[in-house]
């Protein structure tokens, strides 16, 4: 078997603050809507205000009622976006493939309204009386082992928890295994649901979330002058990764090929992003994918409108493309949909895939005043239709110091 097999995307599905589908969602960002709005978390004093980008999200729309009892949301999302990212695809498990696919998801927080719910009852209430299921509902791999049952799954079953790079991670690994022979096809991607009262207290206390807007929505600013921190958001979404050739056979329906990968670890500082070490995962990336920057037309940035990661990941887009970085577009769609945190990768790449599919580039929403040490091509206000794009890069990178970055191109 090749050890460099080709790897192409066959499937898409997203939950999102802008729609459960991703043909809906992305209309939505090329016209710079937002799904960022006041949210409210049940705290043990009451109701607490905050702005999130929250999901509008009916499980009874996707799940038996005897199953969503016992799983947390952050499952549920994930269970919905691989159930459309496998019908997307077009594709069948029987006994002659099972074994042969496998499931990769990437969750920061995990299952975050379970354990604030178990919390509550033991610490506020009754410290005897916990759910009989609970460690089944809150452990990290519960999406991807519910999602590989779901669908009769028998190859790869593997979960990463990698902070805001945690689905990248989860599929760029899923990539790996299907390159390197390992499965021919792997559902991947990521979910967080973080919108409840913990949750947030524990944001606030950090002093990066953003100071809520005259207008709510457009609390998230990546890039702009006026920033003031990132805007937390829910969902996920989920793709369907398959061996090219064998997609092919099968008449499938290709959205791109996912042509290189890069991981670092930033080693420095569990917080502080380094230009360095976002560099070098981007050059890793490009050369796995055996190509220059001048050869990628859009670049869907981390982007998360604190006011040092947007300077230094715009340093470190400057560090590899050298000029050619002031002619490619760089945008954050953080701005709109929130910061997904361990989902942030998968749903920005998803994101991508569909600017390529689309011919069109989504914007950095409420850039009015650039950040003077920001200077890129930002795309601001709305999208840009009518582009050229064969080649797209998606950057995350994250606390602890993990840097992922996916790129994809055309076939």
């Amino acid at each position: 078997m090749s050890e460099h097999r080709r790897v192409v995307v066959t499937g898409l599905g997203v939950i999102s603050p802008l729609g459960n589908d991703p043909d809906t969602m992305f209309s939505k960002l090329m016209e710079g809507r937002s799904g960022v709005r006041e949210v409210i978390a049940q705290g043990p004093k009451g109701p607490h205000t905050s702005i999130g980008a929250s999901v509008d999200f009916d499980p009874a729309h996707y799940l038996p009622q005897q199953r969503t009892d016992h799983l947390d949301r952050v499952s549920q999302f994930t269970i919905a976006a691989a159930a459309m990212a496998v019908k997307d695809a077009g594709i069948e498990f029987t006994a002659e493939n099972r074994n042969r696919a496998g499931v990769s998801v990437g969750t920061g927080m995990g299952a975050s309204n379970a354990l604030e719910e178990t919390f509550t009852q033991l610490l506020l209430r009754d410290p005897d009386r916990v759910k009989p299921l609970t460690v089944l509902k809150v452990m990290n791999n519960a999406s991807a082992g519910h999602v590989a049952i779901q669908h009769g799954l028998g190859g790869p079953d593997l979960t990463y928890s990698c902070a805001c790079a945690s689905s990248s991670v989860s599929i760029g690994e899923a990539f790996r295994q299907i390159r390197h022979g390992y499965a021919d096809v792997m559902i991947a991607g990521g979910a967080e649901a973080p919108l409840t009262f913990g949750f947030f207290k524990s944001w606030e206390a950090m002093h990066i979330l953003a100071i809520p807007a005259s207008d709510p929505s457009a609390s998230c600013r990546p890039f702009s002058k006026s920033r003031t921190g990132l805007v937390l958001g829910e969902g996920a979404a989920m793709i369907t990764l398959e061996e090219r050739e064998a997609a092919i056979r099968r008449g499938a329906r290709i959205y791109a090929e996912i042509a290189g990968y890069g991981s670092s670890n930033d080693y420095q500082h569990i917080t502080k992003p380094s230009v360095d070490g976002q560099a070098l995962t981007i050059t890793l990336a490009l050369e796995d994918a055996g190509i220059t920057p001048g050869e990628i037309d859009y670049v869907n940035a981390h982007g998360t409108a604190t006011v040092l990661n947007d300077v230094t990941e715009t340093r470190a887009i400057k560090k590899v493309f050298g000029d050619r970085a002031y002619n490619v577009p760089v945008t954050s769609t953080k701005s709109m949909h929130g910061h997904l945190l361990g989902g942030a990768g998968a749903l920005e790449f998803a994101i991508a895939l569909l600017a390529m599919k689309h011919q069109a580039i989504p914007p950095t929403a409420h850039l009015d005043v650039p950040d003077p040490d920001c200077d890129l091509d930002y795309v601001p206000g709305i999208g840009r239709p009518d582009q050229n794009i064969r080649c797209v890069m998606s950057n995350s990178f994250a606390f602890g110091g993990t840097n992922a970055v996916l790129i994809a191109k055309a076939i």
